[in-house]
């Protein structure tokens, strides 16, 4: 990563330092002073900027930080650079760009359920060190919702952005670029998207999947179900992962033992019905699942409430593993066995990468990949395949 440049000293006695800590972020404070001098008749339109090796001298700066600035003046309209010559100031400068707000943007597909309310608050305890406020965003995992919140993000220019992208269609990279080409900084939790290059805080989720399949034939399972929110890439490498593990064995996961949800539906309950009768045509097989493995906590406690419904007894007569977060609240969840990632870590992450792209210490086209460890919690609902 980038070394962050140690501060200066006052290098031109008619502006003010560039500074760390609370203050506005280092690649805005010199966009700010290059435009005061544009806008106080410094430098005229259509002559020559320092070049960026000047910049870095006179303020004391990391390259990056300066490139930062002169990608922002160029988007804005204030700047021209032409290969080869240097940097010159537009004949037609626009208005002055709006003041940027110390506050990163969370914005998450769900805030209610899941591990999406931890992951918000380790968010929000990590920008706060910083000195960041926090503004969450939820988008009901609708791109086209996700799309109207970036551009009102992209309005009040916020420092930062933390995202979970929508899956409802796949997030289009068009809606990430337009942050990045303001300035604005983004890392992604959970999932990329193609065609952008960000930090990515990575669920490993063909390897939750191969972990859940692993862990269910060590309890002798070898009839498997698989239930997800809907058919989305996670939902292609959780079934490839356990796929793997089963076939290990010389077994396999069936068609009619795979269910996805509608991808117009949030939240488990509004398709229970759908739940039920596949759950209830599953039993009635030949040969019926011992054990369940359901992507998500909220669709697992779902189906554990289905199966009771049903008369099956958890896990006596069928085990279900989850997936969710290490911290486990709820009476059902905090019972469920479930393959965890610790949200919490991601949250402080997510904050902690968002201040190093802040500060110019980072940039923001980074293509840092970190895989978010997972574990499993044994819980009450795992339990032996049942003797046939």
């Amino acid at each position: 990563m980038t070394t962050r440049a140690s501060e200066p000293e006052q290098t031109d006695s008619t502006l003010p330092a560039i500074q760390s800590g609370k203050q506005r972020p280092k690649y805005m404070q010199l966009v700010d002073q290059l435009i005061q001098k544009v806008t106080q008749g410094d430098v005229r339109p259509g002559e020559a900027l320092p070049s960026e090796h000047q910049l870095c001298e006179t303020y004391q700066l990391a390259r990056t930080t300066v490139r930062n600035a002169m990608q922002l003046l160029e988007q804005q309209g204030w700047i021209t650079r032409i290969h080869g010559k240097g940097s010159f100031v537009s004949t037609k400068p626009p208005l002055p760009i709006s003041k940027t707000l110390d506050i990163f943007a969370f914005v998450l597909p769900e805030t209610r359920t899941g591990f999406y309310p931890s992951l918000q608050r380790s968010f929000e305890q990590a920008a706060a060190l910083t000195q960041n406020q926090v503004l969450v965003c939820c988008t009901e995992n609708k791109v086209d919702a996700q799309g109207n919140t970036i551009l009102q993000l992209i309005d009040k220019h916020v420092a930062g952005v933390a995202l979970v992208p929508a899956t409802v269609l796949a997030t289009p990279a068009y809606q990430i670029r337009q942050l990045q080409q303001h300035g604005i900084p983004v890392v992604f939790c959970h999932r990329e998207v193609k065609g952008v290059q960000a930090p990515l805080l990575s669920i490993p989720f063909r390897e939750v999947g191969l972990l859940a399949g692993q862990t269910l034939l060590k309890h002798g399972h070898e009839s498997v179900a698989l239930f997800s929110p809907h058919r989305a890439t996670a939902a292609i490498e959780y079934e490839s992962g356990l796929r793997e593990a089963l076939s290990s064995r010389g077994t396999s996961c069936p068609e009619p033992y795979i269910f996805h949800g509608p991808s117009s539906q949030l939240h488990p309950i509004d398709y229970e019905q759908d739940l039920l009768a596949t759950l209830e045509a599953m039993f009635k097989q030949p040969d019926p699942p011992t054990a369940i493995f359901a992507t998500f906590d909220s669709l697992a406690e779902l189906i554990y409430l289905l199966l009771g419904k049903m008369g099956l007894r958890v896990p006596d007569d069928v085990s279900l593993i989850g997936f969710g977060g290490t911290v486990r609240h709820g009476a059902i969840q905090s019972r469920l066995s479930s393959i965890t990632v610790d949200e919490v870590a991601i949250g402080q992450k997510a904050a902690e990468l968002l201040t190093l792209m802040k500060e110019g210490t980072l940039p923001i086209d980074s293509a840092e990949v970190y895989s978010m460890p997972i574990n499993m919690s044994e819980g009450q609902t795992l339990g032996p395949a049942p003797q046939k």
